[in-house]
């Protein structure tokens, strides 16, 4: 049963979708591209120290019309020009909340976990590479590339926007948290719109990183399956306008957990997660049997999709359709969150666009309580009285933080 809108809870809304990553370069080609479950950017890299698999962008970013403007060239680097991707899709969106409400009534959240730490990289391997050579450095690099919180500041100042704008970082539940935080400052009325989402990039430290924890996998990710062997990272950048203007997908709860259980591992039992899961069915009022679908964390790594399954089957007794998507997009990590909501907003906004599939093996794990995988064509029901109009986006990350997200028609 829904709960009357407070002033405080008043409805937000998702409207424009930019989006760029290992399925497509715009949200027709990832839409168009999900449709086949057929990701171009997904497949094997060149790593300083071997090679991957992982989920590329393949826009070709290093060209000038991927380039920030010149007051920001300072900024420039592949994590920024992907922002900038996705941002030039909502720019006639944002531009319109800039005629009716003012620069200033417009904040930007975004969620990150590596920002352009690989710019730092390149510029290193290139000292090396050089320390012989009298030649200069080809490479432009500034510190502010690498901060963490310049994401959302860089995001603004592109726009020309003047309300409040951060960056959240809390590795895979960045971007998750981020719309929570945008929904604050529209229901404080600190903001009459917020860009919301995420953006990461490719880099060695989390390449290499996630390699030493053994997390990693060198074929395409498995996820759920009894032959799971880890994630595959991947890149991507996924924005949002939210408002409180009545829109094509309201933004209809929340919940956020922190278990604290390990610092990379997770609560075996799930815990921590479900109270996030639990928390976002209360705040859009209504129970499990309301979800018509869930975008899996699924990062097929034995610990997370053991945990996250046992959670699915307390939370969700009777069943619900279900996929985890990243092996169409690699694990976007701090974008993860944005990237899956948007997945997510397709199935609502568009009548065109059918459940995302769980691509696996079929080989399930018998340790594992029985899920309801995407596996065909599969809709969300269409028009009132017709069933579940809800769907719900988790996210669970390093350090016990957990996110659940749930958008409505």
């Amino acid at each position: 049963m829904a709960r009357p809108a407070s002033q405080s809870a008043r409805p937000v809304y998702l409207h424009a979708l930019g989006m760029v990553n290992a399925l497509g370069d715009d949200v027709s080609a990832i839409a168009a591209a999900l449709a086949r479950a057929e990701a171009p950017g997904m497949g094997t890299i060149r790593t300083r120290i071997g090679e991957a698999f992982a989920g590329r962008v393949l826009a070709p970013l290093a060209q000038p019309g991927f380039a920030p403007p010149a007051a920001l060239a300072s900024y420039d680097c592949r994590n920024n020009r992907l922002l900038l991707a996705a941002l030039a899709q909502i720019q006639p969106a944002v531009d319109a909340a800039c005629e009716r409400f003012g620069a200033g009534r417009i904040g930007v959240v975004l969620g990150t976990s590596t920002s352009g730490i690989g710019a730092v990289e390149a510029t290193f391997a290139q000292a090396g590479s050089d320390a012989d050579s009298d030649a200069p450095a080809v490479t432009p690099f500034d510190y502010r590339q690498m901060e963490i919180g310049t994401a959302a500041p860089f995001a603004a100042t592109a726009l020309g926007l003047g309300g409040p704008a951060f960056t959240i970082s809390t590795a895979c539940t960045s971007s998750a948290k981020a719309f929570v935080a945008a929904r604050r400052l529209l229901r404080a009325r600190l903001c009459d719109a917020v860009v919301v989402g995420g953006v990461d990039t490719l880099c060695e430290l989390t390449l290499q990183g996630f390699a030493s924890l053994e997390s990693t996998s060198a074929a395409r990710t498995n996820p759920m399956s009894a032959n799971r062997r880890g994630i595959n990272i991947g890149e991507g950048a996924a924005l949002f306008l939210m408002s409180r203007e009545e829109g094509p997908v309201r933004f209809a709860g929340a919940g956020e957990s922190s278990d604290a259980h390990h610092i990379s591992a997770p609560d075996p039992h799930g815990a921590g997660g479900e109270i996030a899961l639990r928390a976002a069915l209360a705040d859009a009022g209504n129970g499990a049997s309301a979800i018509g679908y869930v975008n899996l964390h699924a990062t097929a790594t034995i610990k997370n999709d053991q945990m996250e399954a046992q959670l699915m089957a307390r939370v969700f007794p009777d069943g619900v359709a279900a996929s985890g998507t990243k092996p169409l997009t690699g694990h976007t990590l701090g974008a993860a969150g944005a990237t899956e909501a948007g997945l997510a907003w397709l199935t609502l906004a568009r009548d065109d666009v059918a459940l995302p599939r769980h691509l696996w093996d079929g080989q399930a794990d018998a340790s594992l309580p029985p899920l309801d995988f995407v596996e065909s064509e599969r809709y969300l029901p269409r028009g009132a009285g017709t069933g579940s109009q809800y769907v719900m986006s988790n996210s669970f990350a390093f350090g016990g933080s957990n996110a659940s997200l749930v958008f409505a028609r």
